[in-house]
């Protein structure tokens, strides 16, 4: 039986959640015009968002739309900031409660997981296929095409009903994600909180199924990325058809037909960022060189100099480093 989310929807919407919302929303935008006009009046705004949200009489305003790289170029869609502190309140209530149905090889977006952990656990699980490099290991490592501007609503609204009982929760689930479309009762904007939340719970269906049904152990999942390890690559090639076929009917998704692939980890994985070998990773050659680009153009911004320097620990990038000190 499916255990059921238990936060009522008063406690979402009360004034000490919004409050506790704004103070985790604020940090790093306090510069931002927008920001600083609803900080002026922020109790009011704040009561009043509180009590239209009481009165069942909540409207998501619209979106600003703009463009960014990272590396590959994104759409991003911001809501105001009235709607993005909603947003705010109401994943620090469910977040840690989803957080624990998920699998712990899921990385994206979770409190201690991330890339670095990801990798960390790609390298433990080459060790194991491999049994130490004394025996070929495949890696089947898949993408799916335009992730988040094909999540279905009403699949969403069914997996989260499943979970949420409460009418006023899901009216205001269904507000949210309503709000946004990228066609007909699909797609969640890359510049929302929830969205971020929304579709783990939504791959959630996936995972189980390649862990459960599939009985799968070396995989690993990043947002949209997913690697799967065997030792066996004809029994790694028919688990594409079940892939896609479960991701195509029950999630309406679509691998990318040119980012799925078969090969071993002595030829070299490439996954977030890095291209993997055994006992050791180096940077992807694309991040190499616009990592290098940007020093050569701004070589006195420190920061940009310590992140590079962070980033290049992780791997075997001892040439690399001498750039960012």
């Amino acid at each position: 039986m499916v255990k059921q989310f238990t936060i009522l929807y008063e406690e979402i919407i009360s004034v000490e959640n919004l409050i506790s919302a704004w103070r985790e929303f604020l940090p790093g935008k306090r510069k931002k015009k927008d920001v600083q006009m609803f900080q002026e009046f922020l109790m009011q705004n704040i009561l009043e968002l509180h009590k239209d949200l009481k009165n069942l009489k909540f409207v998501h305003g619209g979106y600003k739309f703009f463009r960014i790289s990272d590396p590959k170029p994104r759409d991003i869609h911001k809501a105001n900031v009235r709607d993005r502190l909603l947003c705010h309140a109401i994943y620090r209530k469910l977040y840690p409660f989803f957080d624990k149905t998920f699998i712990s090889d899921s990385y994206s977006c979770r409190l201690n997981k991330g890339t670095h952990k990801a990798m960390a656990r790609f390298r433990k699980f080459g060790h194991e296929m491999s049994k130490n490099q004394t025996r070929t290991c495949w890696v089947l490592k898949c993408d799916i095409k335009k992730f988040f501007a094909n999540i279905d609503h009403q699949i969403l609204f069914d997996i989260l009903y499943k979970y949420i009982q409460d009418e006023n929760t899901a009216w205001l689930i269904v507000k949210v994600v309503s709000s946004f479309e990228t066609k007909k009762r699909a797609g969640l904007p890359l510049g929302n909180l929830t969205s971020q939340l929304f579709v783990n719970i939504y791959m959630n269906q996936f995972d189980q199924y390649i862990k459960h049904k599939l009985k799968v152990k070396h995989y690993i999942r990043y947002a949209d990325d997913f690697v799967i390890m065997l030792d066996n690559q004809q029994q790694l090639e028919l688990l594409i058809s079940k892939i896609s076929d479960f991701l195509n009917f029950e999630l309406k998704l679509t691998l990318h037909p040119k980012k799925v692939s078969v090969a071993t980890l002595a030829s070299g994985i490439d996954f977030l960022g890095w291209v993997h070998f055994h006992g050791h990773r180096v940077l992807r050659t694309a991040t190499k060189w616009r990592m290098l680009k940007k020093i050569k153009a701004e070589p006195w911004d420190a920061a940009m100099l310590k992140s590079y320097s962070g980033l290049l620990k992780h791997g075997n990038t001892y040439k690399l480093q001498k750039f960012t000190i």
